[in-house]
């Protein structure tokens, strides 16, 4: 039997998703913007997902834009946000070194054609961005500032609601890249301008997104054609994708606060049982505020990757780090720019636990034992 533990990369689609979708892709699957009964059916299904995102996000049904998933949404607020302040003088962008790679090559794209001014704000060691920080890095040009929530690869949680009252007193906006945070922690009430919600993270299919942002603020849209969207993300709208994801949020929300409880304990019991067996085993990211799915560690002297292959020998599935760069050869940038030495982020290996988990992770903890004993065995 295996035991998936890469959750921070996808999520299998859960049944009641599945559910509601269904009916707009068979019987309701006409196009929203057709005036006859099965595109007005269609467009009802619509905005009635609309309003239960915007719920759930603490915003209002117009400021919801579904997109086709968290890259996406992250180059739509990053690169829309900023050159719609252009008229404005306004060429400057703060973000941080440990971002994920949509907002950082979406900064690079910018900084590359737009001669925006990139700052990348400094971190410290468990992977945290201080007010006192940001407000250094802000200027009278700055445009916008992009921070996760919560970091994707160490889980580190950043304190949202005090940088976000920091970029509130310079008059910058500040978007969060809350792909990661979605169903762990809360998402209203942050003061953020706009954020960014991966629907394959929380139980909905691959593909599916939202950039909830408000009105008010100027946004160039990346993709023109027949204004759909309220003109900021045109092409006929996925009905049965945003109908997904409205469901997959409302549940995640519905069970966040028990499920965190728990699965923090879980993920704490393990962590412990690692370090018991693996003396050498190094946490990385913050130690107490981080995602309460997320356990990930360095392994010195050993090799990550064949780890990976020695616990999926054993029926655990777990990564390196973040599946969107899984691909590269290049040391983890997050770790890297947390401090961690080059050869030893190439040992990471992350864990991240599923919404609803309830057994106890001991047997994973003696698995990652044998699979990091094996390794080194081999010198």
């Amino acid at each position: 039997m295996t035991l998936y533990l890469d959750n921070a990369a996808t999520t299998p689609v859960r049944p009641e998703v599945v559910e509601a979708m269904a009916p707009f892709l068979t019987r309701w699957f006409g196009n929203p913007s057709s005036h006859h009964e099965i595109g007005e059916t269609a467009a009802t299904a619509l905005d009635d997902a609309r309003a239960r995102v915007a719920a759930a996000v603490g915003m209002r049904p117009g400021d919801i834009v579904f997109t086709s998933g968290g890259t996406e949404s992250n180059n739509t607020a990053v690169k829309g946000l900023v050159l719609g302040a252009h008229a404005r003088g306004k060429r400057h962008l703060v973000t941080t070194a440990i971002e994920h790679e949509s907002v950082r090559a979406s900064a690079d794209y910018l900084a590359r054609w737009h001669g925006v001014d990139v700052t990348l704000a400094p971190v410290d060691a468990t992977g945290l961005l201080t007010p006192e920080t940001l407000a250094e890095a802000l200027r009278d040009d700055t445009a916008l500032v992009s921070i996760g929530y919560a970091n994707n690869e160490v889980g580190t949680v950043q304190d949202v609601t005090a940088l976000a009252a920091v970029a509130r007193a310079h008059g910058v906006p500040l978007h969060l890249d809350a792909v990661q945070a979605a169903g762990w922690l809360p998402l209203a009430g942050l003061g953020a301008d706009a954020i960014t919600i991966a629907g394959h993270k929380i139980g909905a299919p691959k593909g599916t997104g939202v950039l909830a942002v408000r009105g008010r603020l100027p946004l160039e849209p990346l993709l023109h054609g027949g204004g759909q969207e309220r003109g900021r993300r045109s092409g006929t709208p996925d009905v049965a994708g945003a109908v997904a994801i409205a469901r997959a949020l409302e549940l995640a929300e519905a069970e966040r606060a028990d499920d965190a409880d728990r699965v923090s304990g879980l993920r704490d019991a393990f962590v412990a049982r690692v370090r018991a067996l693996v003396p050498t085993a190094r946490v990385t990211g913050h130690p107490t505020r981080r995602l309460p799915g997320t356990a990930s560690f360095v392994f010195p002297g050993i090799n990550g990757e064949t780890v990976l292959l020695e616990l999926e020998r054993r029926g655990v599935v777990s990564s390196s780090g973040s599946a969107c760069a899984a691909d590269s050869d290049e040391a983890s940038h997050v770790l890297v720019a947390l401090g961690v030495d080059v050869d030893e982020a190439r040992t990471a290996v992350r864990f991240t636990l599923p919404h609803g988990l309830r057994t106890d992770l001991g047997p994973v903890a003696a698995a990652v034992a044998e699979a990091v004993g094996t390794v080194g065995s081999r010198g």
